[in-house]
This record gives structure tokens, sequence and C-alpha cells, in this order.
């Protein structure tokens, strides 16, 4: 078993939770290189796409005080992906915002990691950040992303063009999910 490569900022049951390094570049170029991974994206990333990512993650850590977090199986710190938070800036009409997103590697889709690690990020977003509301969206296709938006108690707003897929016709058409702090919805 190796060991993290830093201290979790919080964890869940089989999660932990941690920020990025530019340690983390080969690993998380191989997840981002995936064209299964990438499918509801414009193109999967190179390594230097990557570097460039972790970059802004990075600094988005410093200036908000969360990010999509490195997350990792407790038991193998085995780095799966991210999950968790970004401020998003354009224009849409529920937006700027913080969005709720995860990207995980092929081999552990099925095992409810982006369910588990979405709950608990709510969990920080609402009892840590004190955030009031959190979205997410995604390609109206991509009905595993919409599928864990419903696990974790999120509630459809609907359809939007995304600003940013103007060039990408079929990745363009998205749906946003929405949560709001409730103190009973809250349980991990």
């Amino acid at each position: 078993m190796r060991k993290s490569k830093s201290k979790y900022v919080f964890q869940s049951e089989r999660l932990g939770f941690r920020t990025w390094t530019k340690d983390d570049l080969f690993e998380f170029s191989e997840i981002n290189a995936d064209a299964d991974v990438m499918e509801h994206f414009p193109k999967p990333l190179s390594v230097a796409e990557t570097d460039e990512f972790l970059d802004r993650l990075i600094a988005h850590y410093s200036l908000h005080g969360y990010q999509y977090f490195a997350a990792e199986i407790l038991e193998t710190c085995e780095l799966i992906g991210f999950i968790g938070l970004a401020f998003q800036r354009y224009k849409t009409e529920f937006s700027p915002a913080t969005d709720i997103g995860w990207r995980l590697k092929k081999s552990v889709w099925g095992h409810g990691y982006a369910t588990e690690g979405a709950k608990r990020c709510l969990t920080f977003a609402f009892e840590d950040l004190n955030l009031k509301k959190v979205f997410s969206a995604c390609t109206v296709n991509n009905l595993r992303s919409q599928n864990v938006m419903k696990k974790i108690g999120m509630t459809w707003m609907g359809e939007f063009n995304h600003p940013n897929l103007k060039k990408y016709p079929t990745l363009e058409k998205c749906v946003w999910y929405e949560a709001n702090y409730n103190e009973s919805q809250l349980s991990c």
C-alpha cells in the first residue's frame, strides 16, 4: 500500500479528498487521455493540456478554498480522478455559481465512488463552506452523471446551451441540476 501524497482535506467512507500537486501529472494525464472517460467532452486531453488544467485547479484552491479535489481510495491511496467543487463564471441563467463535478477513471466506474464522493462534497459545500446552493451540469446524453446527480438529491432544473461548447454541436445541449442547503438532506 502506498502512502497518500498529501493530507486529506476531508474523507468519506472509502475516499480521501486532497489538493492536487504537480506530482499528479502522469496519473491524471492517463485519466484525461482516455476516450471513454472524455466521451462527453470535446476531446481527450494531452499531457500539456492536463498540466494546464492542474495549474488551474491549484490556483482555484488558492483563491476559493475548494476545487475539483484529487480523489483517492483510502485503502490503497489509488488516485481515481476528481470529485469536487468549482466556481464557474460562464454565462447562463444559473451562473456564476459553484458547480459540483467528477471525472473518474474507467476501472472504478460502477462502484459507487462518484455518488459517495459527491454526497460528501455537498456536505463540505454546505457545512464547511456555508454555500446555500450548488449546481451540476452535463451533456444531455451523459446519463451516468445525471444518475449521480439524482442519487445525491439534486433537482433537475432544465436544459441549456453551454456557452463554452458552441463549437461542438453534439455536446452543446446540456442539463443542469441544483442542490440547496437543507440540513435534513445531509447524511455523510
